[in-house]
C-alpha cells in the first residue's frame, strides 16, 4: 500500500493519519498495527480532538456497556497505543494526560 497520499480526507494529527473506514493508522508513512479495541479508543479520541475524556467515558463508549470495576483496562490499552504511535511514549504528543479531575485523556 502506498502511504504518501494516505492523509487526504482522513483524520490527521502531526504525522499520524487515521482511516476510520479501512481501519488503518499510518504514522510518518508507516502503517501501525492496532488491535480492534486500540483502534476504537484512538478513533474516539481523534474524532473528538480537544475534548477531555475520563477513563469511564472511554470504557462506556468503546465497550458500549457500563462498567463498575477497575478502569485499568482502559489505561492498559492507552499505554499500548502510546507505545505503538509515539517516538517516546513517556512524553506523548498525541495522547496526553490532563491532571485535575481524576485521570483524563486528550488527543492533541
Amino acid at each position: 500500500m502506498k502511504h504518501d497520499d494516505f492523509c487526504k480526507e482522513k483524520l490527521h494529527f502531526e504525522g499520524l493519519c487515521i482511516d476510520k473506514f479501512k481501519r488503518i493508522v499510518v504514522r510518518d508513512g508507516n502503517e501501525i498495527e492496532l488491535t480492534y479495541t486500540e483502534f476504537e479508543i484512538l478513533l474516539l479520541l481523534a474524532q473528538n480532538a480537544g475534548i477531555v475524556f475520563s477513563k469511564e467515558q472511554i470504557y462506556n463508549s468503546v465497550w458500549e456497556e457500563p462498567y463498575f470495576g477497575d478502569y485499568n483496562i482502559v489505561m492498559s490499552h492507552i499505554r499500548n497505543i502510546r507505545e505503538k504511535i509515539e517516538d517516546n511514549p513517556s512524553k506523548s504528543i498525541y495522547i496526553q494526560r490532563v491532571w485535575g479531575a481524576a485521570i483524563n485523556l486528550i488527543i492533541s
